[in-house]
């Protein structure tokens, strides 16, 4: 067996998500007898198709933030002119290097940093689907944090902060990058992404000492490790989030993504932008710091956030009269988002 297979099973951080889910099943199965109704977490965020079930539009989401804490976006419809998406970019004063990335998509897929007009093109006609490209935020920091607040109370809480600590290796002054990042523990699992990304410098020698970052993509899967920062939970930084959900309309329950300049000001409500809203689905990542936490404690947190999000649909759905989508029109959808990301996992084939 492979050597790097063979560690992703033995470190459950690398584990498939129904490892995560399906021992928690019977605990959704009591929650929706609870609510008498399968499809009652469709009522938390009321004002995200499906409260973001992973089918919404990850532009029309980011619509909802206010301007001042998001990137500059488009939305390239697919298979549309691009010459025309080219003057929309420079409408909306967006420069490269820029992200693009599928309207309707997570865990990083097809996700990457553009940095010219011919790699633009390439991207777009490579991948015929709904395309956000959004400008490339400079800020050196990032993380997910997941929040929630019940429609009924003025305050809210933070339950998770994970870090975001991105690939990279350290110059020995002798071997070349692909040396470098074969040597790695962590990098060598991503060599295949790695060799793609920088395969016009594999066979450069970095300086001694001269730290290079591998990947600007802050998803697990591109080999970003996420770092457990529930520590940094404080009053002032559930304040700023109370101020934020309460301007993101229908807002309740999810993780935020975003980047940031230093955590003080991020606690003060400064010098960051959100990267998207993710809403039902969305996970605690922290629990994949495996050095803070076990398999166990995080099928417990799972369950923890389930719990917050069951109280948050039937506050919705009792008193504020949210309806739930019907069961049936829920399954239709998540097969269609099964289609889709099958789709998509085939286009991350093709180099």
């Amino acid at each position: 067996m492979n050597i790097n297979k063979l560690h992703k099973i033995l470190n459950w951080e690398y584990w498939p998500s129904s490892m995560f889910y399906i021992p928690n099943l019977p605990y959704a199965f009591y929650l929706a007898a609870k609510a008498k109704h399968a499809a009652f977490f469709s009522a938390a965020n009321p004002s995200i198709k499906s409260s973001g079930n992973g089918t919404e539009s990850k532009f029309t989401t980011l619509g909802l933030i206010p301007d001042k804490y998001k990137p500059k976006s488009i939305l390239h419809v697919a298979n549309s002119e691009i010459n025309n998406t080219l003057l929309s970019l420079e409408k909306a004063g967006l420069y490269f290097p820029l992200i693009v990335k599928p309207d309707v998509g997570f865990r990083g897929l097809l996700v990457k940093k553009i940095n010219g007009i011919d790699e633009l093109k390439l991207y777009l006609k490579k991948y015929p689907v709904n395309t956000i490209i959004q400008e490339y935020i400079h800020y050196k920091n990032e993380c997910g944090i997941f929040y929630s607040r019940n429609p009924n109370d003025e305050k809210g809480k933070i339950t998770s902060i994970t870090l975001k600590k991105f690939l990279t290796v350290k110059g020995d002054g002798t071997s070349s990058l692909k040396a470098l990042i074969t040597k790695d523990l962590r990098a060598k699992l991503y060599i295949n992404i790695l060799e793609e990304l920088h395969q016009t410098t594999l066979n450069s020698v970095p300086k001694k000492n001269e730290e290079l970052l591998l990947s600007v993509i802050g998803n697990h899967c591109k080999g970003t490790q996420f770092l457990n920062g529930n520590h940094l939970i404080s009053k002032e930084l559930e304040e700023t989030f109370d101020d934020l959900s309460k301007s993101i309309p229908g807002w309740f329950y999810g993780r935020i993504d975003l980047k940031y300049n230093t955590f003080s000001e991020l606690e003060k409500g400064e010098n960051f932008k959100v990267l998207e809203i993710n809403g039902i689905i969305a996970e605690p990542t922290h629990i994949y710091d495996t050095n803070s936490s076990s398999y166990f404690k995080a099928l417990k947190a799972i369950r923890t956030h389930w719990k917050s999000l069951y109280d948050i649909a039937i506050t919705n759905h009792n008193q504020h009269k949210i309806p739930y989508k019907s069961v049936r029109k829920f399954i239709a959808e998540m097969f269609e988002l099964r289609a889709y990301t099958k789709k998509i996992k085939m286009y991350s084939k093709i180099v």
